[in-house]
This record gives C-alpha cells, sequence and structure tokens, in this order.
C-alpha cells in the first residue's frame, strides 16, 4: 500500500484528498478538503492551504484533475483565472511529476472503477453498463464536462473530450428564441451556455421576457435553490427546461459516441438526482428521429458517490503506477 495525493480542480472550487491506494486500485481517501477557487491567485496558493490543513508532510506522488483540456506545456483553466505551467509543478508543489487528467476524464476513471451501486438507474434499459463498447459520461456543473470509457477485450481506455463546447442544438420554438437572444451576446453559443449550472440564468430571463416579468437580479444558486426547493413556479420551470436540453444532449452525445451506456455527473447532476427521473430528460434523450429505438436500447444511470473526481483522478494514477511496477 502507499499513499498518493488527489485533487480535483475546478471552476469554483479546489478539492484535495489523500488517497491510500494498492494493485492498481483505490481503497480509502481521506476526509475532503474544499477551497474556494477565488480565495487563492494560484494552484500553488491552494495546494499549500491544502497541506496545512492536512497537518503533516503530503505525499510526493500526485494526480490532478483539471477543468480544462490537458495539453501542452500551459495549462488554463475554462471556467477561472488560474494558469498552470507543467514544468514548474513539481518545485511548486513539492511532488513527483505529477499526473494531469480532464477533470471529466478522471470522472470516467471512478465510472469505471466503481461498484454498480455506486451508479443508480436514470432511464433506459435497467441494467449495469456493459463490458463492452463506449459508456458516455456527462457532467453540467460550472461547466459541462463530457468523457468517455471505451471496453474492449477485458482493457479499459479512458478519454477526456470537451463536448460541453459544441455548439448548442435547438430542440423546439423556445430554443431556437433563447438561442437567438444567447448568439446576439455571446456570437457563437456553445451547449454550456444553456446546460450548465450558470445556464438557468438565460433559460428563466427568456421565460420571464415571455411573460413580463422578471428575475429580480438573483443569481443561478439563488435560482437552483427556488427551482429545487419547488418555491418559485419560474424557476421550476426553467429547471423542467433544464432537464429537457439535458437530456437531447446526452442524447446526441450517445450517438456521437455510438455509445452502449451513458452516466450523468457533475455537480448539478448530483443536485438533480432527485429530479431527472421524473422529468423529461427521458423523453429528450431518446427523440432522435430514425435513431429513436437504438436510444431507447441505451442504459442511462447517474452516479452517487461524494467525490468522483477525486477518487477517479486517484483511479487513474493508481492504474498508471501499477503498470509500471508489472513492466518492470
Amino acid at each position: 500500500m502507499s499513499e498518493i495525493v488527489t485533487a480535483d480542480i475546478g471552476g469554483t472550487n479546489a478539492r484535495f484528498a489523500v488517497a491510500t491506494i494498492a494493485d492498481g486500485a483505490v481503497l480509502e481517501l481521506s476526509e475532503p478538503v474544499t477551497l474556494p477557487v477565488r480565495d487563492h491567485d494560484s494552484l500553488g496558493s491552494a495546494w499549500r492551504a491544502f497541506q496545512e490543513r492536512h497537518g503533516r508532510p503530503l505525499p510526493k506522488q500526485a494526480a490532478l484533475a483539471l477543468a480544462c483540456p490537458v495539453q501542452g506545456e500551459v495549462l488554463t483553466m475554462a471556467n477561472s483565472p488560474w494558469v498552470i505551467t507543467r514544468a514548474t509543478l513539481p518545485d511548486e508543489l513539492g511532488v513527483e511529476e505529477p499526473l494531469l487528467v480532464n477533470d471529466f476524464e478522471a470522472v470516467a476513471h471512478a465510472v469505471a472503477s466503481l461498484d454498480a451501486s455506486c451508479l443508480p438507474h436514470l432511464s433506459g434499459p435497467d441494467r449495469p453498463l456493459p463490458s463492452e463498447g463506449t459508456v458516455v459520461a456527462i457532467g453540467p456543473g460550472t461547466g459541462l464536462g463530457t468523457a468517455s470509457i471505451i471496453r474492449r477485450d477485458g482493457r479499459v481506455l479512458v478519454c477526456g473530450a470537451e463536448g460541453g463546447h459544441i455548439g448548442f442544438a435547438p430542440f423546439d420554438a423556445f430554443e431556437d428564441r433563447l438561442l437567438d437572444k444567447l448568439r446576439a451576446v455571446h456570437g457563437r453559443v456553445s451547449a454550456e451556455r444553456v446546460i450548465s449550472g450558470p445556464g438557468i440564468i438565460p433559460i428563466c430571463a427568456s421565460l420571464a421576457e415571455e411573460r413580463g416579468d422578471s428575475l429580480h437580479g438573483l443569481d443561478d444558486r439563488q435560482i437552483w435553490t427556488l427551482a429545487l426547493e419547488g418555491h418559485d413556479r419560474l424557476a421550476v420551470e426553467g429547471m423542467t427546461r433544464f432537464c429537457r436540453a439535458l437530456g437531447a444532449f446526452a442524447g446526441d452525445m450517445a450517438l456521437a459516441h455510438c455509445a452502449s451506456g451513458v452516466v450523468i455527473a457533475g455537480g448539478l447532476g448530483k443536485r438533480l438526482m432527485n429530479v431527472l427521473p421524473s422529468s423529461d430528460f427521458a423523453e429528450r434523450f431518446v427523440a432522435k428521429g430514425r435513431f429513436e429505438t437504438m436510444l431507447r436500447r441505451i442504459p442511462v444511470r447517474m452516479i452517487r458517490y461524494p467525490e468522483p473526481g477525486l477518487f477517479g483522478a486517484a483511479s487513474a494514477l493508481a492504474r498508471r503506477l501499477d503498470e509500471a511496477a508489472q513492466a518492470t
């Protein structure tokens, strides 16, 4: 057994833990430490704050899940001002060269490693994720993450992606109007402009405008709270619209990857766990014309695990270290 540091660096929060690993698997995670990104000017600053809270020297091996494309030497976070330079990370963090993975690549590693009991049914056939084929992980949160798990002949390959940045595809007349309004502001409109935590604002603003109402200066967190508590008709309708858009996007991703399974994750996915099964998600997921029959055969599940990003990043490093040990 050995210990490693695992971190999940998002646009809103940076989460850290120490993982105990053995034989390519994660045995245990310490109590996670969550630090708001806005309170720190860099990853190094947040890392030092975590080390202080940990209260003893940190392990020298680390895995970092990052909310950005993990390509090149200089990595720019998608929804925060932090910039990460690969070459300086070992000195900055006091570790060996860390493993860097996309944040939703980390979630996909978690999906590949977690027990089926952590993946409750959402829609489609109520059966386990397939042992062969492609499983797509999708997660709305501060942004919209995607990744895929490819299972072939007993081997598992996890691939990060940036599916949340494809163009938003409207389904009905309301979404046509919503796209027009967003295009006037942003020019090109990505899917995550609508299907993410902040996306509830333009959805509800458009609904309010069409009714001659207003949002009264509410931010996205306030709107989601009202929607989930069921206290505000406009917020609840906005959430209904959001679930439809998420279902349509998930179906598009399943088609794009010829997937045989889909998992909904992300911070917002977790909050919507009790809402999505009774929403119009499933109806929009399968509404793909000639491919509806194929989409109806795909099991869609959610992830029920406190910190899948931390677990997944640790799983990726545990597997890599085990493969390296077996190769020597």
